[in-house]
């Protein structure tokens, strides 16, 4: 362990070239049902190289970039800037087969393309200033703990140290929150700038979701111009610059819900794959002391259908809280927060399904399950580093959505 004395180890980042964005025709054939075609068949590609990234512990290269060549980081991008603006079903669709084949990956992917979401949430200055560079970016959403902005002539001056960097290792923008001061108080801001103006430390040693590189983010007395920046709260609702500047209500949802799908995705895919590596595993599977294959076996069959059934009712969850967020946007108050609180509970709840799913799965596949070799083992440490994210701990929400439900005002800040 480093002492105090000494200076912390720097991650290996890959800040790209901006050399690879799709051509302007490459662009303009790109359909969400093309796009989808193409997730799909980058799984066996994902999967081939999950191990990988776990020994890396970040995104394996060959396979990010295949991720950016199949036009996956375009899906959130407004049409106005060359963008799809995929659908809530879509975004799905194309986010979990990278999920089922690398959840680190496809949890690294998916927040990455939803962040396109939150630039649309800058003023009108910055999004052209950054995607008529940059037809999309690649960015982590850090929130905590928050920094602290202190204003001056054309823009802050911003420091802060944070966690859970998901997508820094591959990034070129780099999105991180921060109080401001104002006349009644604190005011969270978002800030965004360019990722090589970021120190990243390498932090991220952790028993799942270990591909993720989600490392530590380090600014000291940063200048960021003053457009770079926005109030975080008339987002939260749905009211933020993006309703006013993009027509889809997709960019008039609210924030939270928003990005609790985007990380309920990857669990989805991992339990997913679970369920369909573990149909094939029971053809084979004999027990010792046993005859036959376990795929004849009662109980194994019932595990199997019991775990099939919470992901297939944990996914029709997911894609309705995803739908119905769309149309939140124009739901004024206290129905909108109760709304919120609901969707919110209800992802949780979801994700919790995905947990039991792949832990059904795993207790009955005998001790051959903790070979590293057996993706099994990953799938459920993967699950549980992302059902313990703070917006999927069930106590939080199920409190919140009670206390609504019985007309009580929310405990928390993250509704």
């Amino acid at each position: 362990m480093n002492d105090s004395t000494t200076a912390p180890k720097l991650a290996d980042r890959r800040i790209p070239p901006g050399d690879d964005f799709l051509s302007a025709e490459a662009l303009a054939q790109l359909t969400p049902e093309r796009l989808i075609e193409r997730t799909r068949a980058l799984k066996p590609l994902l999967a081939e190289y999950a191990r990988e990234a776990e020994r890396l512990r970040r995104p394996v290269d060959a396979v990010w970039a295949a991720i950016r060549e199949s036009g996956y980081f375009y899906l959130m991008v407004p049409k106005r800037f060359g963008g799809l603006e995929l659908t809530a079903d879509q975004y799905i669709d194309a986010t979990l087969p990278l999920a089922e084949g690398c959840a680190s990956t496809g949890w690294v992917a998916s927040f990455c393309a939803q962040h396109n979401w939150l630039l649309a949430q800058f003023p009108e200055e910055t999004q052209a200033e950054i995607w008529g560079g940059h037809p999309y970016i690649v960015a982590p959403s850090v929130a905590a703990p928050p920094g602290k902005a202190e204003p001056v002539e054309g823009g802050y001056r911003l420091t802060g140290h944070w966690k859970w960097g998901t997508g820094i290792m591959h990034a070129d923008w780099v999105m991180v929150n921060a109080f401001v001061p104002g006349e009644d108080g604190p005011v969270m801001h978002m800030f965004i700038l360019p990722a090589s103006e970021a120190t990243v430390i390498d932090t991220w040693h952790v028993d799942g979701m270990i591909g993720t590189g989600s490392n530590d983010i380090l600014l000291s007395d940063l200048f960021v111009p003053g457009h770079r920046a926005f109030a975080v709260g008339p987002a939260r609702s749905g009211r933020g610059h993006a309703a006013r500047l993009h027509d889809n209500p997709l960019f008039a949802s609210p924030m939270l819900p928003s990005l609790a799908v985007t990380a309920a995705i990857p669990a989805l895919g991992a339990a997913r794959s679970a369920v369909e590596q573990t149909k094939e595993r029971l053809a084979g599977h004999v027990k010792m002391g046993s005859e036959g294959t376990q795929a004849e076996k009662p109980a194994a069959q019932m595990r199997l259908a019991r775990a099939d059934m919470l992901v297939r009712s944990a996914e029709l969850a997911i894609r309705d809280a995803a739908r119905r967020n769309v149309g939140l946007g124009a739901i004024d108050e206290p129905e909108q927060t109760q709304a919120r609180i609901q969707l919110r509970g209800q992802i949780a709840f979801a994700v919790g399904q995905c947990r039991e799913a792949i832990q059904t799965l795993c207790e009955s596949s005998g001790s051959s399950v903790h070979s590293l070799d057996n993706p099994l083992q990953r799938a459920l440490r993967d699950v549980q580093v992302m059902a313990s994210h703070v917006v999927y701990d069930l106590d939080v929400a199920t409190e919140l959505h009670g206390r609504a439900l019985v007309g009580l005002a929310p405990n928390s800040t993250l509704t």
